[in-house]
């Protein structure tokens, strides 16, 4: 998760330390509350400490060995999931790569002449903010020698420049500005780039296995950009998967039932969810999925009712209805609202790594006047939620025929939404000996 929840603490016990010291080793009995002022300068420390860690955004990152992986007697974390993915069969996949925008960076994570390498859909690409800001996304391997252009290179007005021999590259066409040794630039000296657009507080790339443009934008959600809603965490994860696996979720009506109606309390080890501790508490879901007509045939449309029984009892407390959007194949805007609790947005973003690797971010935003601990929370229950399909995902074989009964049907009809993100020319799984490691 990062440090800063043990920094913020030490530094708050630190002060308190600090200001012991500094008192006279015997108080005059005429202080009366000379022996009550140590206890109660630790005791303001602790509540700064604990405000500080109520008020900053949730930072959980987990690696791809860490969720999704049963431990296995004398072997770590990686060395299990490593002989899992090596003995999984993927089954006939779909192509790889669909179609569309995914997210690459978060907009903080840029500043203004930053670059950065990113792995994303099979290639290697470098983002870079010019000075004034505007974004650019190339490949990252300068055609001159091979050089990556992210370790060690510059922006230079709007170029960047590689380390190597320093050509610089225009970030708006590719195009070789300058050869510092060269009498001349030759016109055909250039870069790949690739449509990049920053909206959401995130920079994202449009793919397309044809080089064709964009043919469809990402929605702005105004009450981030006019900040009514603010930011309050993030989760990361990694998916050893299909990208269409995820999506598919939402026409999964039956896996909500079974997979998600054990309380979020009872962990994400699948082996002990429904265990008896925690049967009297359950999660109710009913969702129903659509896909949008033109002209956003590219998005669809899954709305869950929640509902939570304690004792099978009703609890009307925690009744809310969440309205999750899918925006082409990579982007979800998952908002909901509740009448005590307020309402807000999380953003998951999908963007193949490479074949069967995704990396998965959840973003959240909420109404700013509502205490940051309550988005925080939401956001960690969606991420148990979300682990426990992630310990699906990465152990299932991928069926193109699956045995379905008609209560099933709408994961048909999403598998015929989602294949409009593919072309024929799209890049497919070739089989390689040893099984799915890589």
């Amino acid at each position: 998760m990062g440090l800063w929840p043990s920094r913020s603490l030490a530094l708050a016990l630190l002060c308190a330390a600090g200001a012991l010291l500094l008192l006279p080793a015997a108080a005059p009995e005429s202080w009366g509350w000379g022996r009550a002022l140590p206890p109660l300068l630790l005791l303001l420390a602790g509540g700064a400490a604990l405000l500080h860690l109520c008020a900053r955004p949730l930072a959980l990152r987990r690696a791809p060995e860490r969720v999704g992986y049963l431990p296995e007697p004398g072997c770590s974390r990686r060395q299990a999931a490593r002989r899992a993915r090596r003995s999984r069969r993927a089954g006939e996949l779909p192509p790889l790569y669909p179609n569309g925008w995914f997210r690459l960076l978060d907009s903080h994570g840029l500043p203004r002449g930053g670059v950065r390498s990113v792995a994303a859909l099979g290639e290697q690409v470098a983002v870079f903010r010019t000075l004034d800001g505007q974004v650019y996304v190339v490949d990252a391997y300068c055609p001159h020698l091979g050089a990556n252009l992210a370790a060690g290179g510059r922006v230079v007005e709007n170029c960047i420049e590689c380390p190597f021999h320093g050509w610089q590259f225009r970030g708006e066409d590719g195009k070789c500005t300058t050869i510092p040794y060269a009498e001349k630039v030759p016109d055909f000296a250039k870069i790949k780039t690739w449509p990049s657009c920053e909206i959401n507080g995130m920079i994202l790339v449009w793919y397309h296995c044809d080089g064709i443009d964009p043919v469809w934008a990402v929605p702005e959600q105004e009450e981030i950009t006019s900040k009514e809603w603010v930011y309050r965490g993030h989760t990361e994860h990694f998916v050893n998967a299909h990208i269409q696996e995820i999506p598919e979720n939402a026409a999964d009506f039956a896996h909500l039932t079974f997979l998600h109606e054990p309380v979020f309390m009872s962990g994400v080890d699948l082996r002990y969810t429904h265990s008896k501790l925690w049967e009297s508490v359950k999660h109710c879901w009913k969702g129903e999925w659509q896909p949008e007509p033109e002209p956003n045939k590219h998005c669809s449309q899954l709305v869950v009712k929640h509902s939570l029984t304690v004792f099978g009892k009703h609890f009307s407390l925690m009744d809310f209805a969440v309205r999750a959007r899918q925006v082409g194949p990579g982007l979800v805007y998952l908002t909901f609202e509740h009448t005590f609790l307020g309402h807000g947005i999380i953003l998951q973003s999908v963007t193949p790594v490479e074949p069967l690797l995704q990396h998965v971010v959840h973003r959240i935003y909420y109404q700013r006047n509502m205490p940051a601990v309550i988005p925080k929370f939401i956001l960690k229950v969606e991420c148990v939620q979300f682990e426990r399909d992630i310990m699906i995902w990465n152990n299932k074989q991928y069926l193109s025929k699956p045995l379905l009964v008609k209560e099933d049907s709408a994961i048909q009809r999403h598998r015929r939404w989602f294949a409009q993100f593919y072309s024929e020319n799209s890049t497919r799984f070739t089989f390689q000996k040893g099984g799915l490691d890589w």
